[in-house]
């Protein structure tokens, strides 16, 4: 009975694989010859519905978030000042949060946003925290005008959110940089 059922499965599995794509690994390509109707290649593509405004804001993000988090750590570890290493330790936890919740954003729709780049190597608190002024001024400016004048809702609530954090993030800044003068 085992060998009458085994082939059996398996022309079964085969013809369900050759109908459906593979959930992990690369995607097929269709074969050959074969057409897509334009609907049905739109709604497989949801990063089709975003601008390219807001396609370069999330890849924008994602590299800034994850060099928030490298940057951190390490203020967290060589900081000389207690000062410095609260705050790379808040870097670490907000932007550790605000990377998953872009991620799954991302994925939501369709971006792929670029792979992790190690960060620069510590120099000294001042340059850090100098540093984080003149980024979180310029990342301020570039989420307020996402929430503003972006086009996808989900993308403009994020950066509206997220702008809020940043806020924070620049006046603590600013804070621990006026205390190193």
């Amino acid at each position: 009975m085992f060998a009458v059922l085994l082939p059996s499965l398996l022309c079964l599995a085969g013809s369900a694989l050759a109908q459906n794509p593979p959930l992990y690994g690369p995607r097929r390509s269709p074969s050959p010859g074969a057409t897509t109707h334009p609907a049905a290649a739109t709604a497989a593509s949801p990063a089709a519905g975003l601008s390219a405004k807001d396609k370069a804001f999330m890849k924008k993000a994602a590299k800034g978030g994850m060099m928030e988090v490298a940057m951190g750590k390490m203020a967290e570890q060589n900081g000389q000042s207690d000062d410095v290493k609260a705050f790379g330790k808040r870097m670490v936890a907000d932007h550790s949060k605000a990377n998953d919740e872009l991620m799954a954003l991302a994925e939501k729709k369709g971006v792929k946003l670029p792979p992790e780049k190690p960060a620069k190597g510590w120099t000294s608190d001042k340059d850090y925290i100098d540093m984080m002024v003149k980024d979180h001024t310029k990342v301020l400016a570039e989420f307020q005008d996402e929430a503003k004048n972006g086009t996808d809702s989900d993308l403009k609530n994020f950066a509206e959110r997220t702008a809020k954090t940043i806020e924070k993030h620049l006046d603590l800044a600013k804070e621990t940089q006026g205390k190193m003068k």
